[in-house]
């Protein structure tokens, strides 16, 4: 395997696998869809019309916005929140921003640091963040476009069933929105608490997601560096 491909398998690995199921979901979305809409006596779509189509935009941005906001709060909360034995987590005692010399900035920077984590100022402040302020931008994007998608789709419904269409304040403040939203956000939490919890006590040879296997349930990982 070629050098560059090996140092980006991972990386590489997940774009393939993402892309793969976003276009499976896309023929199998089409397929349901058309199916629905012969059984109401409706025309079906085409492949380009479905995946430009609200209720395709509506299920992919849906996921987006869940997963992100599980990235989100979990760099949040492992900055300040800590659990004795998990490899998610720092050791206790580590809880906060840390130090500029734990974190490799300023004057304590290396030769090849960021330039961003050398400089002073916003610029140090605004590279300290930057994960969390693009997860954060993501999912707030992805909540936006599942919102006005979302809209389309019930209004859709709605007139179908010669119902009024509703404004975007009132879908967003609808049962129906935090049903489909709070679904996708209860099952990333439970993933979440589930790899922090268990990796404890479980543990998988050779990934970076687990400590060593004979490594003690209560030590966390960072304290056998």
């Amino acid at each position: 395997m070629p050098t560059a491909i090996r140092d980006q398998g991972l990386g590489i690995g997940f774009a393939v696998l993402f892309v793969g199921a976003l276009v499976g979901q896309s023929f199998a979305g089409l397929s349901v869809y058309n199916e629905d809409q012969l059984a109401h006596g409706s025309s079906p779509l085409g492949y380009w019309d479905f995946v430009t189509s609200s209720n395709f935009v509506v299920d992919v941005a849906e996921n987006w916005q869940s997963e992100y906001l599980q990235f989100f709060l979990f760099i949040f909360a492992t900055i300040w929140l800590v659990q004795r034995g998990s490899p998610e987590s720092k050791k206790p005692g580590d809880e906060g921003t840390e130090t500029d010399e734990n974190q490799l900035v300023g004057r304590f920077s290396k030769p090849n640091s960021p330039k961003w984590a050398k400089a002073a100022g916003w610029r140090r402040l605004v590279y300290s963040n930057s994960l969390l302020l693009v997860m954060g931008t993501i999912f707030l994007l992805s909540w936006w476009l599942q919102s006005v998608a979302g809209t389309v789709v019930f209004n859709a419904e709605q007139l179908e069933h010669g119902q009024p269409p509703v404004r975007w304040i009132e879908y967003v403040t609808s049962a129906d929105f935090w049903d489909r939203t709070l679904q996708n956000w209860q099952s990333e939490f439970l993933a979440v608490g589930s790899m922090v919890t268990l990796s404890i006590y479980l543990r998988q040879r050779g990934s970076a997601e687990s400590k060593p296997v004979g490594t003690p349930h209560a030590e966390t990982a960072t304290e056998s560096e």
